[in-house]
């Protein structure tokens, strides 16, 4: 579990493609502090594990299924990553909660300067439209963020200076592709909702306090 606080900005080192998947050495310093093999950690939202690693760098398998649900396949030797370690049990909690699960691709569409801030629309598959609303939380590339306006099939964002100076998407321009989570309580409140049991309805979801 993550919050979408991204902790550094790493690199790739090397990256060996494979069959549908992908091999990633990443290179960092905070996130070497304490790291083992079999680590969770988010690259880019993406929740992989540690296979290996070093004094200057780890390296993560990636399979096909994110291949092809994330960004992943368009990473590069050199290419920057956000990197946020799972959250520990004392930890604060300073996003949303984060699966690092990938639900799919979003396609930035606008970007436009606004006093100290930063607003970015974000274009979204239709599927993924049912999860966001006004004030809610999304995380993009690993970044907790709130939305501030919800549209046929965009998002708005609004980035502060912190999070542009420590975060990838304060790089990212229009045409870039960002990868998108949805809220999870949003999802299992739809997943609810979809199970068929007898008695199980809008209303009775409503009377339960969803």
């Amino acid at each position: 579990m993550f919050t979408g606080i991204v902790e550094e900005m790493g690199h790739v080192t090397a990256l060996r493609a494979k069959p549908q998947a992908m091999e990633l050495t990443i290179a960092c310093s905070l996130i070497l502090d304490d790291i083992k093999r079999g680590d969770s950690i988010s690259i880019n939202g993406v929740c992989l594990t540690v296979s290996v690693y070093d004094q200057k760098s780890f390296t993560v398998d990636v399979i096909p299924e994110t291949v092809q649900s994330s960004t992943m396949s368009e990473l590069r030797t050199g290419s920057r990553v956000n990197l946020e370690r799972a959250m520990p049990a004392t930890g604060r909690f300073g996003g949303h909660f984060v699966s690092g699960h990938v639900d799919g691709v979003g396609i930035i569409r606008s970007v436009k300067k606004e006093s100290n801030a930063v607003t970015k629309i974000i274009e979204l598959d239709p599927s993924l439209m049912k999860f966001m609303m006004h004030k809610g939380s999304v995380c993009v590339d690993g970044t907790s963020l709130t939305v501030f306006s919800v549209d046929k099939n965009t998002i708005t964002i609004s980035l502060i200076p912190t999070t542009r100076e420590d975060s990838l998407l304060g790089e990212k321009g229009i045409g870039e592709r960002v990868n998108i989570e949805c809220d999870l309580l949003a999802k299992y409140t739809e997943r609810i909702q979809q199970a068929e049991k007898p008695g199980m309805s809008r209303n009775w979801l409503a009377e339960q306090g969803f």
